[in-house]
């Protein structure tokens, strides 16, 4: 399991939320105001900030928890942080007793963001500013911001390295591979899956790329509750029904727990590791990939995207808006929600060691 000590991030907070770490205004796309969004007029600096979080489901929502803390200590502010580690109705309980203590800042990484509505209703009608969190809250007018890496970005890169691995293993196509996607009641699955398939689904058209189970569907491809148990178990079913004499080339994994997941069961079954790609740079996935077996992760690094949480915070505290760069991308299906969104980095065996210089945990693992 991922940790840091408080000192490494207490440091990595301070000096990250001080500068900023997301799109700059030289970046593609400049950074603006979050016009139509509404922020707090100011409010005292040792205020109450909510921050409510899903189940410990991957190593960085395990991270993101001590970060906060810290970070929110350090700032001033009294943080409440949360996991809602019983499912849906605990985080509906959470954010309305944040509500209850004056958080004036909710912070929200949902279950399924199509849940809350009621209690982030109630966080906007008691004066508070809603933030998503790494994934949006959706079907409801009562959230400010918006903050995630940039999660379709994630799966392009997931599908363009899908097709890279497989190209360096066998240079020619056509090539057999599988889908998998992550929990449906995750608004960010649907979008790995969609920045995926956005790569790979020509190459499906055109033939060099070829689903054997013929399972191309969002829905034929979920994993509920992103659990590597339900991963393996489907792998098992594809292996045992769909290659019992092809070769498996590659499997679209959109994290690290369910590619390992995959590739136990490519070990049990007695398979040949095939190219397997993954998201959150966990530690074992990464001690995978410079073993050779996974091919490849996404750094989507938490102590930048609680920084960045953390400095919009500051701003609210602060009367002021907070900075964005898109604020016309995602719509919740009530509204569009400004967003300030961070850029992922693809990461293989070959560019671990510069992808990962900065980071005390995983650089040491990549030497």
């Amino acid at each position: 399991m991922r940790h840091l000590t408080k000192a490494l991030a207490v440091t990595a907070i301070a000096g990250l939320a001080l500068t900023g770490c997301g799109r700059s205004a030289s970046d593609d796309t400049a950074a603006t105001s979050g016009s139509g969004s509404s922020s707090a007029a100011g409010f005292a600096a040792d205020s109450v900030i909510g921050i409510s979080l899903p189940q410990k489901t991957s190593e960085n929502w395990v991270l993101a928890e001590q970060l906060f803390k810290d970070g929110l200590s350090q700032a001033g502010f009294k943080g409440d942080v949360q996991f809602a580690n019983g499912g849906v109705s605990e985080q509906q309980n959470q954010i309305q007793a944040m509500v209850t203590k004056g958080a004036k800042v909710i912070v929200v990484g949902a279950i399924d963001g199509s849940q809350l509505g009621t209690q982030l209703k109630a966080a906007k009608d008691s004066g508070a500013t809603v933030i998503a969190y790494d994934r949006l809250l959706t079907n409801t007018p009562d959230v400010d911001y918006y903050v995630a890496f940039d999660n379709f970005k994630v799966g392009v890169l997931q599908g363009q390295a899908l097709l890279e691995g497989m190209a360096k293993k066998k240079p020619n196509g056509p090539y057999n591979i599988e889908l998998f996607a992550g929990s449906p009641d995750d608004n960010n699955a649907k979008v790995f899956f969609d920045g995926a398939m956005s790569v790979l689904q020509p190459k499906i058209d055109d033939g060099t790329l070829k689903v054997v189970s013929g399972q191309t569907k969002f829905e034929q491809a979920v994993t509920q509750g992103w659990k590597a148990e339900n991963a393996q178990k489907r792998m098992d079913t594809l292996l045992a029904g769909s290659y019992s004499s092809a070769t498996i080339d590659g499997v679209l994994s959109p994290n690290d727990t369910l590619a390992r997941a995959i590739i136990t069961s490519c070990k049990q079954a007695g398979k040949p590791i095939p190219v397997v790609t993954g998201q959150d740079s966990e530690v074992e996935s990464v001690k995978s990939i410079m073993a050779g077996e996974q091919y490849s992760t996404i750094n989507k690094d938490t102590r930048k995207l609680v920084a960045e949480t953390i400095a919009m915070v500051q701003s609210l505290q602060k009367g002021e808006k907070p900075t964005v760069n898109d604020d016309k991308s995602y719509n919740n299906g009530v509204k569009v929600v400004p967003a300030n969104l961070l850029a992922p980095v693809i990461v293989t065996k070959e560019n671990a060691a510069e992808a990962y210089a900065n980071d005390p945990t995983l650089g040491p693992l990549t030497k």
